[in-house]
């Protein structure tokens, strides 16, 4: 490569790539992830000369914008940038950068881009492809799928290291002091131990809680419901197969439980010896069950 300004071919070019990589060595020396705006993110990221690839998270952080998946997915990115800055294989040949919308607005209309958190991959040679894209709805945002994605994609092998979370162990050790203290003042008298019906709704409250999503949205922190800006109309159950609303997850569990309600009287009934009360209620949750049935198909 020729230099149109200096005679020697390839020594601005040289200079050049030699400062953008002390800058971005100077900034990661600071911080894990480098926050850029519009002018840096074209000049350290989308400009050549470049001999390294760059991570980007293209998000939107501002609290006005509330997207909790963008903090949930920030805190991760976190984990794993700081697992590359402070591991012995940290290099100049791999850089974790972050746009955010408020700070890059024009940035993410150059890339025709509409949602956040998204991750790309900047190689160090050629333009970013399809495979550059990290795909957050099939796999997720963990630290761990994010390392593997970079490792594919740049042949930089990252072992996470998360921050001791001590929350749960004294959430756990709190729950079985307060067990266990319950169990000594009642220990002449645990009977309720013994009890199936007792052990079996707890066993239903688990159940419904994970076949209605509740997991899902302690993960991903989806809203309530969405209001259309528009009409005013409010919308209970998303209108993609991908996600969905906290509201849906309780139509869900209702749905669940007035079936295995029907199903228990069915049982009851069943097993009654002739009584016309319980006959009755058996063609009664019989049709409970079917109704309930059609409504979830």
């Amino acid at each position: 490569m020729h230099c149109p300004v200096c005679p020697f071919p390839c020594l601005c070019v040289q200079n050049l790539l030699s400062e953008k990589v002390d800058q971005m060595m100077e900034w990661s020396s600071r911080r894990s992830v480098v926050r850029m705006n519009g002018d840096k993110f074209r000049r350290f990221v989308k400009a050549p000369p470049r001999n390294y690839s760059v991570i980007v998270m293209f998000t939107a952080l501002q609290p006005q914008r509330q997207c909790s998946v963008c903090r949930q997915a920030n805190e991760e990115y976190q984990v794993l940038a700081n697992s590359w800055r402070y591991s012995s294989a940290f290099s100049n040949k791999l850089f974790f950068t972050v746009v955010d919308y408020d700070e890059g607005a024009d940035v993410f209309q150059q890339l025709n881009m509409n949602s956040a958190p998204t991750f790309m991959h900047f190689p160090a040679k050629g333009k970013p492809k399809r495979a550059d894209t990290f795909d957050l709805q099939r796999i997720g945002f963990a630290s761990e799928q994010l390392a593997k994605w970079i490792a594919d994609r740049t042949d930089v092998q990252i072992r996470v290291f998360r921050p001791p979370n001590y929350s749960g162990t004294i959430a756990l050790a709190l729950l079985v002091s307060l067990v266990g203290g319950l169990l000594y003042l009642r220990r002449n008298n645990l009977e309720f131990i013994y009890n199936k019906t007792g052990w079996a709704m707890a066993a239903l409250c688990v159940v419904f809680a994970m076949t209605s999503g509740q997991m899902w949205n302690h993960i991903r922190g989806p809203p309530y419901a969405h209001k259309n800006p528009q009409n005013g109309q409010v919308s209970y159950i998303h209108g993609s197969s991908q996600a969905q609303f906290v509201a849906e997850s309780h139509i869900i569990l209702l749905l669940n439980a007035a079936i295995t309600m029907g199903m228990v009287l069915l049982n009851e009934a069943a097993t009654s010896k002739g009584d016309v009360g319980k006959r009755r209620s058996n063609f009664l949750s019989e049709a409970i069950v079917r109704s309930v049935s059609n409504v979830c198909v």
